[in-house]
């Protein structure tokens, strides 16, 4: 069993545990909704919107999460007022801010030939480099992704299945739809510097998409998806430990793999149920 605990005997492996836990609990806070909202290209979008910030902040010297967190409320803002266009379809104005925003990020970060390694860290993430303060600024993120669920949970359950009726029921769709977004820009901003960028998705989506078929409520979903992500992120530092691949792709890909492995079991579940209740052909007397 020894292979089981040895990496976890190690202090940034143990950090990297933590951090991975933490992020796995804030996605599934938000990833729930993305999921039930069919939002997963908004996630997407807002994930790649972060470059710009980021990139302007490292050129600069300064703090990345700032940067992140500005780029973050311009992707939210900018998403939040396309989407009251009455000629615009919420798709095209995603589509628009993500390659707007992914192009000044690409324009910028071509201004400096010394960017490579932090893009590469930015797109990918570095879960091995946890430290202290991020596990501390994870832990605030996470109270008020918490506060932000719990205030908002009827509204964002009225807004994923039916906004007219949260709009009838006085729930103000519009700015539960806003502070939806801002509750999605918070785990993207306290993740990408976990897992990256371009696999933030993989703790966002699949662990609630995973978690869906096997759950009876949205807060059963969002139980779920955080053991299920806690699981993905335990294996995948296990895995990257003895197989020597990158820490936070193989958290992502198993995360992924979870997912798979979850609709297969759930697909085989609903053919043995439809096959346990299918009616008994009668005998024929001759």
């Amino acid at each position: 069993m020894e292979w089981l605990t040895v990496p976890f005997e190690v202090t940034f492996v143990q950090r990297a545990l933590w951090g991975g836990i933490l992020v796995s609990v804030i996605c599934a806070l938000a990833g729930t909704w993305v999921v039930l909202r069919g939002m997963a290209f908004l996630g997407d979008a807002m994930s790649h919107g972060l470059l710009p910030g980021v990139a302007v902040a490292a050129l600069l010297g300064g703090n990345l999460f700032v940067g992140a967190v500005i780029s973050a409320a311009v992707m939210t803002a900018g998403v939040t007022a396309l989407g009251r266009a009455p000629r615009l379809s919420q798709d095209t104005g995603i589509g628009l801010l993500f390659v707007g925003m992914l192009s000044l990020g690409v324009i910028i970060v071509s201004r400096s030939q010394s960017f490579a390694v932090d893009l590469t860290g930015f797109l990918f993430g570095d879960v091995l480099a946890v430290r202290l303060q991020d596990l501390l600024l994870l832990a605030a993120a996470l109270l008020a992704a918490l506060l932000v669920s719990v205030l908002g949970h009827r509204a964002f359950l009225a807004l994923a299945f039916d906004a007219r009726k949260a709009h009838t029921l006085g729930l103000r769709p519009r700015l539960a739809h806003a502070v939806l977004l801002g509750l999605l820009g918070l785990a993207i901003v306290a993740s990408f510097h976990i897992v990256g960028t371009l696999l933030v998705l993989g703790l966002l989506i699949a662990p609630p998409a995973a978690a869906l078929p096997w759950a009876r409520s949205v807060h059963g979903v969002m139980a779920l998806a955080a053991l299920l992500g806690t699981l993905a992120t335990f294996g995948g530092l296990l895995l990257s430990w003895h197989l020597s691949t990158a820490a936070g792709a193989t958290v992502a890909a198993l995360a992924v793999s979870l997912f798979f492995i979850s609709h297969v079991l759930s697909a085989l579940r609903d053919r043995r149920t439809r096959h346990a209740h299918a009616p008994v052909p009668a005998l024929e007397v001759n």
